[in-house]
């Protein structure tokens, strides 16, 4: 347990802290905590416009009525997730066409034998109809083989935040069947066409 002198040594000490003090100093601050933005539960605003953000959270929070805090704090929760899960789908296609251009550049960059190209072409040429599916296998492949498992990190990110929506969704229906007077009494009111 800590003593009273050194909580006091502690507060002494804090009076003598600088912190930041230039904007882009405390902007660093701010983000000390985010590596990667994955789990940042507010938008990256570098990367984000907060004016989509509130207007996708505006339009999830229309779609329930919340009618206790705790349902609010529930819905907009769930808007924040799915908004992750949006972000998780940008990821995935950027990571995609990272690997599409590299794939690219380098079928470019390789010189091939003129006799070779025939030999390839004659080869390949049943795969070539549907190149697009090999060029996306290809990039699925490199994709899944980096050292730094990136595409397996955004897969279990997706996979928790799907959870995460899921229990929020089964939360909010449990609050929901728990007010069977109100539910009562918005069916006989014809707002309730279940």
């Amino acid at each position: 347990m800590t003593s009273y002198r050194q909580i006091e040594a502690n507060r002494r000490n804090a009076l003598k802290s600088k912190g930041p003090r230039t904007e882009a100093g405390k902007e660093i601050s701010r983000r000390n905590a985010v590596r990667h933005g994955l789990t940042a539960e507010t938008i990256i605003t570098a990367l984000e416009d907060a004016e989509d953000y509130r207007a996708f959270e505006a339009a999830i929070t229309a779609d329930y009525d919340a009618q206790s805090t705790v349902e609010r704090e529930l819905v907009l929760r769930l808007a924040s997730i799915l908004w992750r899960l949006r972000r998780a789908t940008t990821m995935e296609t950027g990571l995609f066409e990272i690997q599409a251009e590299h794939l690219r550049g380098h079928q470019q960059s390789r010189q091939l034998i003129p006799d070779s190209a025939a030999v390839i072409h004659a080869l390949l040429h049943g795969m070539k109809a549907n190149g697009s599916a090999i060029e996306f296998a290809q990039c699925f492949l490199r994709l899944a083989n980096l050292p730094n498992f990136a595409l397996d990190r955004l897969s279990r990110y997706e996979s928790s935040l799907l959870n995460q929506a899921r229990r929020i969704l089964l939360a909010l229906d449990a609050l929901d069947h728990r007010k069977p007077q109100e539910r009562a009494h918005r069916f006989r009111c014809g707002e309730d066409l279940e």
